[in-house]
């Protein structure tokens, strides 16, 4: 069982990077400031609970995310302008696809995504439904596993990989549509549309 003691030195280092998730959830600085301080709360007050030798990190959003689920996202609320360029970059999304696509070496898609800004593939990314965004975001983003992400978002692996292969497949859908209409890709043929995304939930 963890001791309350070693809360702030343990839990304060990982301030910066719940912040800048924070601010990727609620896309406002504010709300992003109230988000991280109601986590650090709730994990100060459980941390009794926290098991030594697991990961903090995991734990930690588990509650951000959770605090934001049951808080922020109901007041639906959107800046007027944030500037997301000072959250961490994005880099992942330099390849269509996420992390197959990496593996797999650079493909014709991976030399359209250079033609976008990082504004753009954030703007993609902000447009996706929410529970797809939320696990591309933990997954692409932040780094973490298919077991921590079910664990963080309290649902099934299997459930994880389907929102990740959904979003990754609705922002690939998003930015190919943005790179036809500037030009910048072919328009497909009229009779053969790209399949569309769902934007239903899949629990």
């Amino acid at each position: 069982m963890a001791d309350q003691a070693t809360f702030a030195a343990q839990a304060m280092p990982l301030m910066d990077s719940l912040y800048a998730a924070a601010m990727r959830m609620t896309r406002n600085p504010a709300d992003a400031e109230d988000l991280v301080q109601e986590t650090y709360l709730r994990a100060y007050r459980g941390f009794g609970g926290f098991q030594e030798g697991t990961n903090l990190k995991a734990w930690l959003y588990r509650i951000l995310t959770n605090t934001y689920i049951n808080s922020y996202r109901a007041k639906q609320r959107r800046p007027d302008e944030t500037d997301l360029g000072e959250v961490e970059d994005l880099y992942l999304y330099r390849r269509l696809g996420g992390l197959e696509a990496a593996r797999s070496g650079r493909s014709a898609e991976d030399e359209l995504m250079d033609a976008f800004s990082e504004a753009e593939v954030k703007a993609a990314i902000e447009d996706l439904p929410e529970n797809f965004r939320m696990a591309v975001l933990l997954a692409d983003v932040e780094g973490f596993s298919y077991k921590e992400i079910a664990e963080i978002l309290d649902i099934p692996i299997g459930t994880v990989m389907s929102r990740l292969h959904r979003g990754r497949k609705a922002l690939q859908k998003g930015l190919y549509d943005y790179a036809v209409t500037h030009g910048l890709a072919d328009r497909p043929d009229a009779d053969t549309p790209p399949e569309p995304v769902a934007s239903g939930t899949d629990r």
